[in-house]
């Protein structure tokens, strides 16, 4: 299970499962756009492209795990790739609707689905969760303190997942890109060096190793992907 699948990194995370030969269940809020990105995958009974699933609600989250298990029986890795970032204020300026959102799509979002997939991975004594932090958790910086805050949770949510489930089979591990080389931040960016950002590519190799079976003696652990930036 993929989040924010029709993401920069979220379609290349899923791509690279793809080539792995994994079956997929592919999250997105938007009603269309896993359909015309993943066109083969639309009508296969392999795969499941959960459209317009707002992974900030709850009962969304429970209804969409409760289809996967319905159509695919049991969920083994979940990556976690939704999120947000908004940034650019002092926080005496920050308004309360950008804590909202940005707690919403990088912590809540995380813990619900969560949630909804821990127990069908206890009940098969395994899985995977490796979830996507950010450099900013490491440390605060001007201008970005909601931002680095929210990545924070995710790394607090990732070390406390790992201790609970470390003895049943299951491990959780997290990523902490740096600047990722995104069509988004070339063009909010145009004057930096981009040749140092780390790819969407390299990130999706990172995931797919924790995902392995290489990775099961990883748990707990929050990986700097920084590239060279």
């Amino acid at each position: 299970m993929v989040t924010g699948a029709a993401g920069s990194l979220g379609q290349r995370v899923a791509e690279a499962f793809e080539h792995a030969g994994a079956r997929l269940v592919l999250v997105d809020r938007a009603p269309d756009r896993l359909q015309r990105l993943f066109p083969k995958l639309a009508n296969s009974p392999n795969h499941f492209l959960a459209q317009s699933v707002d992974i900030t609600n709850a009962s969304a989250v429970a209804n969409m795990a409760r289809q996967t298990l319905e159509r695919l029986g049991r969920i083994d890795i979940l990556v976690n790739t939704a999120g947000g970032y908004q940034a650019g204020m002092p926080l005496h300026e920050t308004p309360l609707e950008v804590w909202d959102s940005l707690f919403n799509l990088n912590a809540k979002s995380v813990f619900l689905v969560s949630r909804a997939c821990i127990p069908t991975m206890l009940e098969h004594g395994s899985g995977k969760i490796i979830n996507i932090a950010s450099r900013a958790a490491l440390a605060g910086a001007a201008g970005a303190s909601v931002y680095s805050a929210s990545k924070a949770v995710v790394v607090r949510l990732t070390d406390s997942m790992a201790a609970e489930l470390k003895n049943s089979g299951i491990n959780v591990n997290c990523v902490l890109p740096g600047i990722i080389d995104t069509p988004a931040n070339r063009q909010a960016m145009p004057d930096a060096d981009h040749s140092g950002w780390v790819t969407t590519t390299f990130i999706a190799n990172v995931i797919l190793f924790l995902a392995s079976d290489h990775a099961r003696a990883i748990s707990g652990a929050a990986l700097p992907v920084f590239g060279r930036s």
